[in-house]
């Protein structure tokens, strides 16, 4: 309660730091849109922009149909309406059932399409959409359809369906652009009557880069020897070096294990642990040797199926054994078998083709040509583990399984940090490591079935192994199993995975895609803001011999990268969003990120890699409040202590049905399934984990600790912890709003609204300090408002 005293005290004084700017700015951003060449919506009174002199199907006609009309007219079979499909042009061409005379589209006469006559009907028996289905479309949206149907009505191949191609890159402009990325940013800015932003700073450039490429700010030395390095050429070098650091390394993996749902626990209701953070140490391993993205992938989904498979391709596998399991006595164990083969199938097509399968379990899918026999076939590749639906034993490992012994440490698996695990001693006495799971397939392939209504007990028709044949036909030679799947992916002339790779990349860069929706390559998914420059970077990735490192090192080199992220008058009137790049993104930083930021900057970071997961503080009771009866290691949480409290947030212990609290309130994903993309929340909760969280208290007096043995004078004490964590110099304003805020921490520890005893002994690390210390007390609190400033855990 003291603490709190304190913050609502010292709230004028954090104010004076700016750390409402970002809300001011959230407000600004709302408000201050203005008029553009657009036209009014008559029946909702909104601005919208003025219907093209060209109507393109992609862009402007393909988004009103599939979110409007495909839901009665689109690709479901089954939920068809008068027998009309507009999904294809055959379909919208075609005589409609009961009016042999009329066709929706007639093209090039709108008078004579009945598409254009049901949607500008006002009788509730003919107005389409129809008022019972709450849809309706606006003026603008009815203007574009008929103008649509007036320049002829064509119809094209949905975009992501059709391989990448190799554009003309556009001139470079002689004052701004480094490469082909800023010539195609160039090129659509000018088109929507934009500029580039200035390049950012030196210094707010190296901490962009470091947070991106390894999730940690750079020293301040580091920031100082940066800004005063001549060397042209002393970016590139940091760059370079970035990507040879086991950071790196695990700030990839970071994000792999959300987008694989790793988990310490099986989940479900007992939740009782699990071990696949071998698994987690070889994807570590992968990104730190520069895996190719194709033999990432492929030792993954078929590691075990290559010829003669070392155990590291197995291990690999465990990537499709990332799901729940149940231990629950009395489920239906087929039933929850099939669960585990959706969400195989379902993770691998939401990371590697960006598409919702799962929408076409029960049913075809009812706006992409995806049908319920496309989805079971490809289920049909995961659904040959000899896999028990329900555990019994909560010690027993699901099979199929592979054992890691000690010996393989020092062989091929030598990246694995084994010392530490719980030793399994025979009866011998000698230690016969752990088991693992991972994929194996049965000898005779188990018969995969249309499911009616997707219920597992329904079977219909039989299917075998195949792919969506829109998205690109099964070739016959290649194996029907998960290796041929594998290589079905990186086959030449496959539209969707290296476009689904780069902009997954991108969005580690700008926040968001070129396709907004990375989760979603489909009819409803987001269109792409600069095609050609998405199929470019696709290409050049598949080229280059799918190179992370390559691709990455092409994107921070960029001059769209380099910008600063002011934003100006006009940018916030055109583009408010950011959607053509005529800035640099602000950006919260991860959940991991933030923790881990505090961490690194105070000094506190163990920067051991590997091994098991590690339990460090968190609020007393979470898992007794939700421990399903089952007990055993996850019935109760005790944190670790030493310098397993320490480790970075990639470490730490994940139980499924309670995840890591103060990462779940910076938007981190639950786990549960496969998330290629985080949300980014603004609440309350988000202010009270970094003024409460014991981590960040004691970062902050750590933090300050370090100051002090840098700097005898309070005012260096307080830039120096200023630039550990913001990365920038303090200005004179900014000093001056320091060292205020730092007098008044004073007299607060002098009026007792802060005692020092309580407030300094947080936190398990060794800590010197007298009973009545106010100075010191004062500088850890004014380290502590640093950390919470929005340009702290903000990359800018």
């Amino acid at each position: 309660m003291r603490l709190l005293y304190y913050l609502s005290k010292t709230q004028a004084a954090t104010a004076k730091l700016g750390v409402l700017f970002s809300i001011i700015l959230l407000f600004v951003v709302v408000a201050c849109q203005t008029k553009g060449p657009k036209i009014k919506d008559v029946n909702t009174g909104m601005l919208l922009e003025k219907v093209p002199d060209s109507v393109d199907f992609t862009f402007h006609v393909k988004p009103i149909l599939s979110d409007r009309c495909f839901k009665c007219h689109g690709p479901d079979k089954n939920a068809l309406q008068g027998g009309l499909s507009l999904h294809t042009a055959a379909g919208a061409y075609m005589a409609l059932g009961k009016a042999k005379d009329r066709q929706a589209v007639v093209p090039f006469k709108p008078e004579a399409s009945e598409l254009v006559v049901r949607i500008h009907s006002t009788d509730p028996i003919t107005q389409m959409p129809p008022p019972e289905s709450n849809l309706s479309l606006s003026e603008y949206e009815k203007e574009v359809l008929e103008k649509w149907i007036t320049q002829g009505g064509n119809y094209q191949e949905h975009w992501a369906f059709s391989p990448p191609t190799a554009e003309k890159v556009p001139n470079l402009n002689p004052s701004w652009g480094a490469n082909e990325i800023d010539a195609f940013v160039y090129k659509k800015l000018l088109e929507k009557g934009l500029d580039p932003s200035e390049a950012a700073s030196k210094e707010v450039l190296l901490r962009r880069v470091f947070l991106d490429l390894t999730g940690l700010p750079p020293s301040p030395e580091t920031v100082k020897a940066f800004v005063s390095n001549t060397d042209p050429n002393a970016y590139d070098k940091i760059v370079d070096s970035l990507f040879s650091t086991a950071d790196y390394a695990e700030h990839m993996a970071s994000e792999w294990l959300a987008i694989s749902r790793y988990a310490d626990t099986h989940g479900y209701q007992d939740d009782f642990e699990r071990t696949m953070w071998p698994w987690r140490d070889w994807v570590i391993h992968a990104f730190k040797e520069n895996m190719p993205y194709n033999t990432f992938v492929t030792y993954q989904l078929a590691g075990d199926l290559l010829p003669n498979p070392t155990k590291e391709q197995i291990l690999a596998t465990g990537f499709n054994r990332n799901h729940k399991i149940t231990f629950e006595g009395g489920v239906i164990p087929e039933e929850y078998r099939v669960e585990y083969v959706e969400d195989r199938a379902n993770t691998f097509g939401t990371a590697f083709l960006g598409m919702t399968m799962e929408c076409a379990r029960c049913h075809d899918h009812k706006y992409d040509p995806i049908s319920q026999k496309n989805h079971f076939e490809l289920f049909s590749f995961f659904n040959n583990l000899d896999e028990k639906g329900l555990v019994s034993d909560r010690n027993e490992v699901p099979a199929p399984t592979m054992r890691i012994t000690p010996e393989d440490q020092k062989g091929v698996l030598a990246f694995l940090n084994l010392q530490e695990r719980q030793k399994m001693p025979d009866n011998n006495g000698i230690d016969k490591g752990m088991e693992i799971m991972v994929m194996q397939d049965m000898p005779i392939a188990r018969k995969t079935f249309i499911l009616n209504r997707g219920a597992y007990d329904q079977p219909t028709t039989e299917v075998f192994p195949n792919t969506p044949e829109k998205i690109l036909p099964f070739p016959e030679h290649f194996p029907k199993n998960r290796l041929g799947l594998s290589q079905w992916l990186f086959a030449e002339e496959h539209p969707l995975t290296a476009r689904v790779a780069v902009n997954r990349i991108w969005q580690r860069f700008f926040g968001q895609g070129l396709v907004a929706s990375s989760y979603d390559f489909g009819n409803q998914g987001s269109l792409p803001t600069h095609p050609e420059l998405l199929d470019f970077m696709a290409l050049k990735f598949k080229d280059g011999g799918w190179d992370l490192h390559k691709i990455m090192r092409f994107i921070v080199q960029s001059d769209t990268y380099k910008q600063n992220s002011a934003v100006s008058e006009k940018a916030l009137q055109l583009d408010p969003e950011n959607k053509w790049l005529a800035r640099a993104p602000r950006l919260r930083l991860s959940a991991e990120s933030i923790r881990d930021q505090a961490l690194a900057i105070s000094g506190l970071l163990v920067r051991k890699i590997g091994g098991p997961s590690v339990k460090p503080y968190q609020p007393e009771g979470l898992w007794k409040e939700t421990t399903g009866g089952g007990g055993g290691s996850t019935a109760n949480y005790v944190p670790d202590t030493g310098a397993s409290l320490y480790r970075k947030s990639m470490y730490t212990f994940w139980k499924r049905t309670v995840p890591p609290p103060s990462m779940l309130t910076f938007d981190a994903s639950n786990r549960d399934l496969c998330s290629v993309k985080s949300q980014q929340t603004n609440t309350p909760l988000q202010a009270l984990v970094l003024l409460n969280d014991p981590q960040i208290i004691e970062a902050s007096r750590v933090l300050a600790e370090k100051a002090t043995k840098k700097e005898t004078k309070v005012a260096a004490q307080l830039a120096y912890i200023y630039l550990a964590a913001t990365g920038q110099f303090t200005t004179e304003k900014v000093a001056e709003q320091l060292l205020a805020l730092y007098h008044d921490m004073e007299q607060q520890v002098l009026e007792e609204g802060v005692l020092p005893e309580a407030y300094l002994g947080i936190g398990e690390k060794e800590r010197s300090f007298k009973e009545k210390d106010t100075a010191f007390t004062a500088l850890s609190l004014t380290a502590h408002t640093i950390l919470n400033l929005d340009l702290t855990i903000t990359r800018s």
